[in-house]
């Protein structure tokens, strides 16, 4: 404990605390005021963009304030390797999906079944969707994570973080023991992810490769039912397998399929980027 103290120090470990609170009080207060206009209905719609506008908020000030930087320093710079890492995310997470779902529904443990539409198009779905990843990963991967992987590398800052992602799933609907678990493993993969690209753009698209694929399938997302295709994925299998209420990131398939992704990004011809926060101090 006290080397993790020493190699903080006051300095950074003000910083890192000022960047919780406002990220902290930016998802509970933008939420509010979402909720407050929304009401009950747009709940997953003020979740989502409640924590994009604190993450966006908390990582813009912080880096303007401690660093004289700009948001894109984050991991948004844009260039041909930030394009091969977003293309290699989401095939890793559409892929990872698929294997997840396409297994079951080809060996008959599964199958999909004509359901009512519960409203919306998939367009926004997929918009929306697109926003909630980029909302976490900013929040769980950006400034905060970023200035901690400079000061204590990689593994003491990705396992705690990862454990952070985890609870902030834990009041979900139908979470379970093991979705809890996955939810961390996908902190440890994302949070990888960053380590091995430099940038957000590798993270950003594994988490939208598979949250794009789970729900035109009827798959629950996390514990969120999206039913925009009219159709639902039925599972002649037990929670074990299926993941119960929670969705199929709750279950043993999912675990197998971390295990792939990261394996796939130990192997990936993944493009590495000089990480702003980690060049400041001599780590990248």
């Amino acid at each position: 404990m006290t080397q993790w103290r020493n190699k903080l120090g006051v300095g950074l470990a003000v910083k890192v605390g000022v960047y919780v609170v406002l990220g902290l009080l930016g998802v509970f207060l933008f939420a509010q005021v979402l909720m407050f206009v929304g009401g009950d209905a747009l709940y997953l719609l003020a979740s989502v963009l409640g924590v994009f506008a604190a993450a966006t908020v908390a990582n813009a000030v912080v880096m303007r304030i401690y660093e004289r930087g700009r948001l894109a320093d984050i991991g948004f710079v844009w260039n041909s390797a930030s394009v091969r890492n977003l293309l290699l995310g989401l095939g890793g997470g559409i892929v990872g999906a698929a294997l997840v779902l396409g297994g079951p529904l080809l060996a008959g443990c599964a199958e999909l079944s004509k359901t009512p539409q519960s409203g919306g198009s998939l367009v926004f779905l997929l918009v929306l969707l697109l926003f909630g990843a980029i909302g976490e990963e900013m929040l769980f991967h950006g400034y905060g994570f970023q200035v901690l992987l400079g000061a204590l590398g990689p593994w003491a800052t990705i396992l705690p973080v990862s454990c952070l992602f985890a609870w902030a799933h834990s009041s979900n609907l139908g979470v379970s023991p093991l979705g809890l678990a996955n939810t961390a493993g996908w902190g440890v993969v994302l949070g990888y992810a960053f380590w091995r690209s430099g940038d957000l753009w590798l993270p950003i698209g594994l988490h939208v490769g598979w949250n794009w694929t789970l729900p035109p399938f009827g798959a629950t997302l996390s514990g969120f039912k999206m039913n925009v295709m009219g159709y639902a994925m039925n599972w002649k299998i037990g929670p074990l397998w299926s993941g119960g209420e929670y969705g199929p990131e709750a279950g043993v398939l999912t675990s197998g399929v971390l295990v792939v992704l990261f394996v796939y990004l130990l192997k990936a011809p993944i493009r590495h980027q000089d990480a702003f926060l980690l060049r400041a101090r001599g780590e990248a």
